[in-house]
Parts: C-alpha cells; sequence; structure tokens
C-alpha cells in the first residue's frame, strides 16, 4: 500500500494566502441522487477547516475528497442493533471450533513473536491471538470498505457520531502519509478499523509498534507488528502480568444487596474479593489457577446464557474493554484465548477451560450450564454478520 508518486501532491503544504485562493475556487457541492446532503456540505468543509493542518494543499485534498463515496449499507450496519443479541448468542459467533482450530495454528505459527510480545508486554500470547481470532478471523477477513468511503461517510452524515468520525478521518489521512499507505485503497470494517487487530486510526498512530524493526507499522501485511501492537495497547490500558482476567463466581446467597452488578457495559472494577467474600460472592472452585490477594479489585457480572451467568471480572478483563467496550466481547477474548492456550502448548491454563468457559452451574443463582461451544468486539461481531451476508 506505498503510494506512488502521483500521491506526493497530496502532501504539500501551502502558504495561507494559497490556501485561501484553493478554497476560493472551490465550487458549490453538486447533489447526487441517494446521496443526503451533508455529506457533501460536510466534505467541503472538512476541506476547507482540516486541509492545512493535515499537510494537503486544499485543492489536492478537494481532488482526494471527490474520490469518496456515500455508502448507505454502512450507515445501515451502523444502526443494526446487533450488540442487543444475548450472551448465548454473541459467544457462538465467535467460539465455533473452526476459530478454536485457527487459533491454536496461529499461536503455533507465530509462537516466536507472540512470545516475545508476552515477554514485553505482559499480555499471554493466547490472548493475543483470541483478539486478532475475534476481530478478523486471524486475517482472513480484514474488511471490505474503502477506509476513506467509511469514514467520510459517517463523519458527514452520521450526526449522532459524526464528530468522532470526521476526527478519525482527519487522523486517518495522518496515518496514510506516516506509514506510506495510500488513503484511496486501503481497506478495513464498516466502521473504518484497520488492518488484522482492526485498529481505529486514532488508536493506530497511538499505539501500533514497529515489532519487526524494518521502519513502518503495517497491521496489514506485518505480522510481528500486529502481534506487537496488540500486546502494546493492552498494556498501555493497564495490562497486569501475570494477574487473572476472569472466572466465574459462586453466590452463596443469592445476588447480594449493595454490590453493583454489570451486564454488557463495562465496569471498572472496584471492589475487593474479600468484600464480594463478605456478600457471600466467591470464586468457582477450580475456577483460578491461583488464588489472588484478597485485595484484588474485581467487578461482579451477570450475562445472559442459558440462564443467568454470574462472573468475576479482574481488571486485565476490564483491559479488554478497553479495546472494544463491551463485556461481551472482552468474556469472548477470554474464552477463546482459553481454548487456544489448551489446545496450542503444554503448561498450566488458568483454571480448568471447563469450569471457566462453560462449567455446571455453581448455584441455583446461576442457571444451568452453557451448551458446548457452537459458534467480536460490537463491531467485529456486526462485520463478521453483515460479510457473511455479503
Amino acid at each position: 500500500m506505498r503510494p506512488s508518486a502521483a500521491l506526493a501532491p497530496l502532501f504539500r503544504r501551502p502558504g495561507a494566502l494559497a490556501l485561501a485562493a484553493c478554497i476560493a475556487a472551490l465550487a458549490p457541492p453538486a447533489v447526487t441522487a441517494g446521496v443526503p446532503a451533508s455529506y457533501a456540505t460536510g466534505s467541503q468543509a472538512f476541506v476547507a477547516e482540516q486541509a492545512q493542518r493535515l499537510g494537503y494543499s486544499a485543492e489536492d485534498l478537494a481532488t482526494l475528497m471527490a474520490a469518496a463515496r456515500y455508502r448507505q449499507d454502512i450507515i445501515d450496519a451502523m444502526n443494526r442493533p446487533y450488540e442487543a443479541k444475548p450472551w448465548r448468542d454473541y459467544r457462538r459467533i465467535f467460539l465455533t471450533p473452526a476459530r478454536i482450530d485457527a487459533g491454536v495454528a496461529f499461536r503455533r505459527e507465530h509462537a516466536a513473536l507472540l512470545d516475545k510480545a508476552e515477554l514485553t508486554y505482559g499480555v499471554p500470547a493466547e490472548v493475543i491471538t483470541a483478539i486478532v481470532g475475534i476481530e478478523t478471523n486471524y486475517g482472513a477477513n480484514v474488511g471490505r470498505h474503502r477506509v476513506l468511503d467509511a469514514l467520510s461517510t459517517l463523519g458527514f452524515a452520521y450526526p449522532s457520531r459524526a464528530d468522532f468520525f470526521s476526527k478519525e478521518l482527519g487522523e486517518f489521512l495522518l496515518l496514510a502519509r506516516e506509514e506510506q499507505v495510500d488513503p484511496r485503497t486501503a481497506v478495513g470494517s464498516y466502521a473504518g478499523a484497520v488492518g488484522l487487530p482492526q485498529f481505529i486510526p486514532s488508536s493506530y498512530r497511538a499505539y501500533a509498534v514497529d515489532f519487526d524493526d524494518d521502519g513502518r507499522r503495517d497491521l496489514w501485511g506485518s505480522d510481528a507488528d500486529v502481534v506487537g501492537s496488540v500486546g502494546n495497547y493492552l498494556a498501555m490500558h493497564g495490562w497486569q502480568r501475570g494477574a487473572p482476567i476472569a472466572a466465574r463466581a459462586t453466590l452463596t446467597d443469592g445476588v447480594p444487596t449493595g454490590i453493583p452488578v454489570a451486564g454488557k457495559r463495562p465496569a471498572l472494577p472496584q471492589e475487593s474479593l474479600a468484600q464480594l467474600g463478605a456478600a457471600g460472592v466467591v470464586p468457582a472452585a477450580g475456577a483460578l489457577a491461583d488464588s489472588p490477594p484478597a485485595d484484588a479489585r474485581v467487578a461482579l457480572l451477570e450475562l445472559d446464557g442459558d440462564g443467568p451467568e454470574y462472573w468475576l471480572g479482574f481488571e486485565n478483563f476490564y483491559a479488554i474493554t478497553r479495546y472494544n467496550q463491551s463485556n461481551l466481547y472482552a468474556m469472548a477474548v477470554f474464552q477463546l484465548s482459553r481454548e487456544i492456550a489448551a489446545g496450542s502448548v503444554p503448561g498450566p491454563v488458568q483454571g480448568p477451560v471447563q469450569d471457566s468457559v462453560q462449567g455446571p452451574a455453581q448455584s441455583s443463582a446461576q442457571g444451568p450450564a452453557l451448551s458446548p461451544a457452537q459458534g467480536s468486539g460490537q463491531d467485529s461481531a456486526r462485520q463478521v454478520a453483515d460479510d457473511a451476508a455479503g
């Protein structure tokens, strides 16, 4: 995706007078059938307001934006409330035998890189692998939408989050120059996330690393950069080396009063294990390989499986929700990572897989056990469904 010499004019920086002259010369945008008027006016305003900051001439940025296309299917995907699905349906998308087997293969193929990342950032290899597996099925589905189309559509014609996506459009254009990516051909998700780990452009610029030391951070083509960048992202968002992620909870006296219970929305762990224990909430027998300290911070979670499932989410679980702000996403990552660890290499796994992933109910309050896995963040899951539908 290195730009050709033809892209060089896109990165010229004009003087203030030249910029004003270019803006004045821009004709009013034409209205195209089926395209909201806000898309054309938003594009024009973006050129006028951002060209100089982004290092483009107004004329060159206008030419680039003229190549962008409004996509109604992207708006439709954003409006599809996939995140409303219950956990029992959500998990089936990602904990399939095929995805687990592919994760085991990815873990083995990239063992040296993953082990290096774990040593560097403290994030277990199977967790990094699971995130790549959930985001893009280990690179098999990096998205089919031009990033330029996705971010312009959402930045100019999706009012509820227009400010966010227009900012990401600017970040993408800066990223294109920094990493020598052609902004007219780069593809990603319908929400503008890119590469195997599906970083939004601002996260790419802030957290991607050049893990193979070739002078570029390439999340499309460098497995080393992908693995290192996921590890770095989690480390920068509070990952604690060697600490637990999550465990099934036993509720000895039912749901306790005075203890917050999180659902799909992430909750910062604030109660200690000792506080929860005093309220009758403890880790299920065998769910943790080692006993965390009594002052370890946790959040009590309730997920809608085949019956209510109660979990303890530790600070590393919360760190995963910084990657995608959904407890369903973090739980899918956790459970997939454990299946990958169990099938990859000899060594201890955090508690028996069957107890933490789909073990028997630990009390009547937990509801029935989950059925065997049959089946990624909010955007990842919706993209899987959208792409499967064509």
